[in-house]
């Protein structure tokens, strides 16, 4: 019954964002606002992901784990009885608030959950930045003392990227994304974030946004410091090569490059979310065929037997939960 399955955007405004998403991913954006996030595969509470193919057209990705669970999932676990994973894609054209989530130790007693995720850069302006983790030797008594006089992105870690770099961000680490970037984002499905500190702007409602500064100390890891990029790089041979970007107990993320031509097989028997980045991409299985471009994802279920091609050189991330 089941096949790839693509979903309907949930666009979201935001006061850092722009119009980034139409102009590299043909997104169908409300005029007006900056929309700063489209969640393209959520199993949130409010925003659940609606079908847009295929006989399963109108269904949602909720109706989908409480009715398909072992046909779409195998088994993978369940985030609070939904589907673990949610997928984004970000347009910050201004710089995002100084921020970190709580790990899982810590979440339940501050009333939120953990989130961990991994970011890949799509497009960025020069001189773009990530702040991620602390500047080494930075203590929590003085990250302290900067948030009270304001100065406390001086002690986040800062560095520049470029498309094609990549970033993992366990709960707990303190981060930010810097101006000018557009990012896919894989994450734990959460939406849980303790603001530290967010440039004294104010929000779309004209007022200043809340912060969580308490929450925010008690689940910043302070030994944290200065974390790299994921400095992996491709390798294979034929048509398509891998590149591990991600492999940690809630899931998995790899960077696949293909050559003209190319084509490669899904591992059977595990859910994967495909993420087309260049090129034009051709999902089959189940007895259908989904093409993706730039931006686009879909959904492949575990009980689905599917096939990745491209007629042209093209490349994509895949993730499986666990």
């Amino acid at each position: 019954m089941l096949y790839p399955l693509t979903f309907q955007p949930i666009f979201k405004e935001r006061v850092w964002g722009g119009r980034n998403l139409q102009r590299l991913f043909a997104k169908s954006l409300p005029p007006g606002p900056p929309i700063g996030e489209s969640w393209e595969i959520s199993d949130r509470p409010g925003d659940v992901s609606v079908i847009a193919n295929g006989p399963l057209a109108g269904k949602d990705l909720h109706w989908l784990v409480e009715n398909h669970r072992e046909a779409l999932l195998a088994g993978a676990r369940l985030e609070a009885g939904r589907f673990p994973l949610l997928i984004k894609l970000l347009d910050a054209q201004e710089k995002l608030s100084l921020q970190v989530h709580p790990p899982a130790d810590k979440a339940k007693e501050l009333g939120g959950d953990p989130k961990t995720e991994m970011w890949y850069i799509a497009d960025a302006e020069p001189d773009a930045e990530l702040y991620v983790g602390l500047k080494r030797g930075v203590t929590k008594t003085e990250f302290e003392r900067k948030i009270a006089d304001g100065s406390v992105a001086d002690c986040f870690h800062r560095i520049r990227v470029m498309p094609g770099d990549a970033m993992f961000l366990p709960s707990g680490r303190v981060h930010a994304i810097g101006a000018g970037l557009v990012i896919f984002e894989i994450q734990q499905n959460s939406d849980t974030t303790y603001r530290v500190f967010d440039w004294n702007r104010l929000g779309l409602d004209g007022k200043a946004r809340e912060l969580h500064v308490a929450q925010s100390l008690a689940s910043m890891d302070f030994n944290d410091f200065e974390p790299p990029l994921i400095q992996t790089t491709f390798s294979g041979e034929g048509g398509v090569q891998r590149r591990p970007l991600v492999d940690d107990p809630l899931f998995a993320v790899e960077a696949l490059r293909f050559a003209e031509g190319a084509k490669t097989n899904l591992p059977a028997d595990r859910m994967h979310i495909v993420a087309c980045l260049t090129g034009a991409l051709r999902v089959r299985g189940g007895g259908t065929v989904v093409a993706l471009s730039p931006g686009q994802f879909c959904l492949v279920p575990a009980c689905v037997r599917s096939e990745l091609s491209t007629e042209g050189h093209s490349s994509c991330l895949c993730a499986v939960a666990r």
